[in-house]
């Protein structure tokens, strides 16, 4: 395997690389950069965790003139973690590289402090769809200087229905802009994007035997929706994580959920939509600080987050895609770790569990808490047995019948007593005549 410098990566980049443990590139790395660097379109698929920003911000890096205060390259990102996860990656890359300047555009930062910091050089831009156009309608960004365009976690843009933004945003550039699609799935409205902007791409696939990452062990625990909560405080306190992402279907079960593992008295914060970004921003510093043991995230809050140490993944809910179900695991397991992902399993679900196998090509090892996930398997049987159900039958006559004689005494005891006032009644009439 050849090293960065063989690659074509310049020395104080590798320099860099080395200052923070990276010697040799990953096999994404190996194909993609001698690529980039000679200006070619690219379409690249691996799976998450495999190096792909590196992969992409090296040669963007190595490119850039610092003597132009245009906006040389624009890395798009669906959500705006993973637009700061890669510019907080650019920063440290760049140590040895004097006046690179990047900047990070997304939605929740002050409009005024961004529309600043774009009067001055910026080099490179990592942007979220929303606010890049917001910029590109106030006129207060050009990106007719943009030579290289990279779209990040495509297939997530899909997913979030992003595509219109980015195509109006890819309206903005130039056709002689080099473009670079990186992907973990690759589905067909992906590949129809890539058609219709890109020129003759490269295509690069990582193969792996699984979709999914090797070191993550998968476990389904069998469950109802009654007992999910019970379920995962269970294997909280028997996994006891490190670091766990805890996932849900919406916000409003992720506050639910989050208030009950407070209430629990464990460390967690929640991620999702309904936040202020400096309240995301803290929940995240948090985490990676492992001053706070759990997050309780949405989807969209945590696509792309990439945090050292992550040992559990919890799908509280099952997630209703193959593709998310990828991404989610994926947050543990990464750089060479061991990671465990957890699934609860609701009868209701088992269509999504089937479809999930298929997508990986797996089959996932299902377990079952006796007593917590579901009722012991004793109390089950005793439900089920035939002469439990006769003898349910006889009890239920009994008690039927027992209710049937109370009712004819106390009607017996009602008509007695009616008929008692009617004499008494009729007495103190006759009394009264005289």
């Amino acid at each position: 395997m050849p090293n960065f410098l063989q690659l074509g990566i310049r020395k104080e980049l590798n320099d860099t690389l080395k200052s923070l443990g990276f010697v040799k590139p990953t096999p994404i790395q190996e194909q993609t950069i001698p690529s980039v660097l000679e200006g070619q379109d690219l379409i690249a698929q691996a799976q998450t965790g495999t190096g792909k920003t590196l992969a992409f911000v090296l040669p963007i890096l190595q490119r850039v003139d610092v003597n132009k205060s245009d906006i040389q390259a624009l890395i798009l990102t669906p959500t705006r973690e993973l637009a700061q996860q890669i510019t907080k990656e650019i920063k440290k890359m760049k140590e040895n590289l004097e006046g690179v300047n990047v900047l990070a555009v997304y939605g929740g930062q002050d409009v005024a402090h961004q529309l600043k910091k774009l009067k001055g050089a910026q080099h490179i831009v990592v942007a979220t769809p929303g606010r890049l156009l917001d910029h590109i309608r106030r006129q207060s960004i050009d990106l007719s200087t943009v030579d290289t365009l990279v779209l990040d976690e495509a297939d997530q843009m899909l997913h979030m229905g992003f595509l219109p933004e980015v195509d109006d945003i890819f309206y903005e550039t130039l056709s002689t802009r080099q473009t670079l699609l990186f992907s973990a799935t690759m589905p067909s409205e992906i590949r129809t994007l890539a058609k219709k902007y890109m020129v003759d791409p490269k295509s690069i696939q990582i193969k792996a035997k699984k979709v999914t990452v090797e070191e993550i062990k998968q476990i389904i625990i069998e469950t109802t929706d009654r007992r999910k909560q019970a379920t995962l405080l269970h294997l909280l306190q028997e996994e006891r994580p490190f670091l766990g992402i805890i996932f849900c279907r919406t916000k409003i079960r992720a506050k639910k959920l989050h208030q009950a593992l407070l209430t629990n008295g464990f460390l967690v914060e929640e991620l999702h939509g309904d936040l202020t970004q400096a309240k995301r921003e803290k929940a995240m510093k948090q985490f990676r600080e492992a001053k706070i043991q759990l997050l309780v995230a949405t989807d969209v809050a945590a696509r792309g987050l990439d945090v050292e140490g992550v040992t559990h993944v919890f799908n509280y809910d099952i997630p209703h895609d193959v593709e998310s179900y990828i991404h989610r695991i994926g947050r543990t397991g990464r750089a060479g770790g061991d990671g465990v992902a957890y699934t609860l399993v609701a009868p209701k679900d088992r269509d999504f569990l089937r479809m999930i196998e298929k997508g990986i090509n797996q089959s996932l090892e299902m377990r079952v808490i006796e007593g917590v996930s579901l009722p012991d398997r004793d109390e089950d049987e005793v439900k089920r047995s035939p002469q439990t159900k006769e003898s349910h039958r006889s009890l239920r006559k009994g008690q039927k019948s027992r209710n049937e004689a109370k009712s004819s005494s106390r009607t017996f005891e009602n008509d007695s007593k009616r008929k008692g006032r009617t004499r008494s009644s009729s007495k103190i009439k006759k009394r009264n005549q005289f």
